[in-house]
């Protein structure tokens, strides 16, 4: 048997589609991610399943839209009746490790009623060994710190993150105490080289970043980086009245994200910073963006070193994206194409002949795990929702591939019901899902919340809502009726692939 790929797959945490160089963007630079795509193929047009974290991963780690794995916000529990891209490689005789994180909160019928894993929605998925946990309160990091590296430590999560001099009345680029070679991914990636050098079969790493996701700060030299005269214009409204008047989600929705969640220490409302203020935190943004890939540069040279890069599958992506000042938001959710819009590079060693091959297809998050399985030539798994991207990489393009893509962002709050008092309707009914294609964007709102439209040829910054535009009306009955398709044929497949006949089980079934 020819010798078996190792498997590395890299997420990096909240990575906007277009924030890194090799997809063109104007500023940011990214030149090891770009020595990826130089040596793989990259995705273009690759969108998350769901937001914000746990939702968006079940999609990645199941193979499932959100409908069927139905995580629907950070601490839904994940059905531990679905299959995983952990458990399926255990099968085939890996030991997948993890570094990081996977926010998977465990099905609480397994658990005793006390059991502290029912506490935490950062659970680590099923199959999964883990080497190195890193939550989002950082405390393995920040006792490595102190042990490691002899910092006196004096915060914890997330007041460690706050400028140097402790400073929080302004949105500024001053560095925090710890430095470039003690960020929290430094540490991650140190620990990942160490693992490495350790083994000797096939192995399957999943290195799960936090960065670029808030806290939004970047030591030396990536605070200085960018600035805030630097890059594209924001995409918004004249104003945020203007923003707020488009639906009655954003209404709701915008005056409630705070400025804390972003920014160690700062009170009030994101809505309130102004645009200057908007463009110093994206400055620091991409600073965080070239950090984390700074880390990613220290993989490469580590797989070179033990000898694996040319025996390893490597796949670099994000979970969900980042708004970064668009429409007036910070963070992910909703249904704009800065919360959604990913990075997708995959290198495949067995494939030098498309390297540097660049997708404009829709693909989506659900393919990641029918693709690995495919690589891998593992038994296929026909219930997914996803498909293989492997045809992309041997150089061919599909004839029969989606022409749009989808995603669901569901708002139910089970423990406050705010958003279900707000809008007089159930947890049911809090929920959105989005088409897009080349020309239109369609938003179906639950609840009787009205739909949007937006015509993406000429309003490619969804500014312009024509739902109620009768110019529009076939346009809009027809997205709503391609949605519904869409759902028809993608509900759970599980069992419905199979029947029982007199001769036994036919077709396929998820085992």
């Amino acid at each position: 048997m020819a010798k078996r790929l190792n498997l590395l797959l890299i997420t990096c945490d909240q990575w906007r589609g277009d924030s890194l160089s090799a997809a063109g963007h104007p500023v940011v630079k990214t030149p090891n991610a770009d020595a990826l795509a130089a040596g793989g193929v990259m995705f273009r047009r690759h969108y998350a399943g769901a937001a914000p974290c746990a939702p968006a991963r079940a999609c990645l780690y199941t193979g499932l839209y959100q409908m069927n794995n139905r995580v629907c916000r950070n601490g839904t529990p994940l059905d531990a009746r679905h299959l995983n891209i952990a458990l399926l490689a255990r099968r085939l005789g890996y030991d997948p490790t993890v570094f990081g994180y996977t926010d998977v909160a465990p099905d609480p019928r397994l658990h005793a009623p006390d059991d502290p894993a029912l506490k935490t929605y950062e659970g680590f998925l099923p199959g999964f060994s883990v080497r190195q946990s890193l939550p989002e309160q950082q405390k393995q990091w920040l006792s490595w710190l102190a042990g490691q590296r002899g910092r006196k430590v004096e915060m914890a999560y997330p007041e460690i993150h706050r400028p140097r001099s402790g400073d929080v009345s302004q949105v500024s680029n001053e560095p925090p105490a710890y430095t470039r070679e003690e960020t929290p991914s430094a540490f991650l990636a140190g620990e990942f080289i160490r693992w490495l050098g350790e083994q000797d079969a096939p192995w399957f790493a999943h290195v799960s970043f936090l960065s670029p996701h808030p806290p939004f700060v970047a030591p030396e030299p990536f605070n200085a980086m960018y600035g805030p005269d630097d890059g594209p214009a924001l995409r918004r409204a004249a104003s945020l009245e203007a923003e707020m008047a488009m639906h009655p989600f954003l209404a709701w929705d915008l005056p409630r994200r705070r400025k804390g969640g972003f920014l160690p220490g700062h009170r009030g409302r994101v809505v309130d910073w102004s645009e200057q203020e908007f463009r110093r935190i994206r400055a620091l943004y991409w600073g965080m963006v070239s950090e984390v890939d700074s880390q990613l540069g220290r993989i490469w040279q580590a797989l070179r070193t033990v000898g694996a890069w040319d025996d390893t599958l490597i796949l670099l992506t994000s979970d969900h994206a980042e708004m970064l000042g668009d429409h007036f938001q910070l963070g992910k959710g909703g249904f704009h194409e800065g919360s959604y819009h990913l990075p997708l590079i995959i290198r495949d060693p067995r494939q030098p002949g498309t390297a540097g091959r660049s997708i404009d297809k829709f693909t989506e998050a659900v393919d990641l795990l029918p693709t690995v399985l495919d690589l891998i030539e593992a038994p296929a798994e026909p219930h997914l929702d996803g498909r293989s991207l492997a045809p992309f990489l041997a150089g061919a393009m599909p004839a029969d591939w989606r022409d749009a893509a989808h995603w669901e962002f569901d708002f139910r709050s089970v423990e406050e019901q705010a958003p279900e008092r707000h809008f007089g309707i159930s947890s049911r009914q809090c929920n959105l899902a989005v088409v897009r294609d080349e020309q239109f964007k369609y938003v179906h709102f639950g609840g009787g919340l009205p739909p949007l439209l937006f015509d993406l040829a000429g309003d490619p910054d969804e500014m312009r809502n024509v739902a109620d535009d009768p110019a529009y009306a076939g346009k809009r009955l027809g997205y709503a009726e391609r949605l519904l398709a869409w759902r028809a044929e993608h509900l759970d497949q599980s069992l419905a692939l199979s029947e029982l006949t007199e001769r036994g089980v036919t077709g396929r079934f998820a085992a």
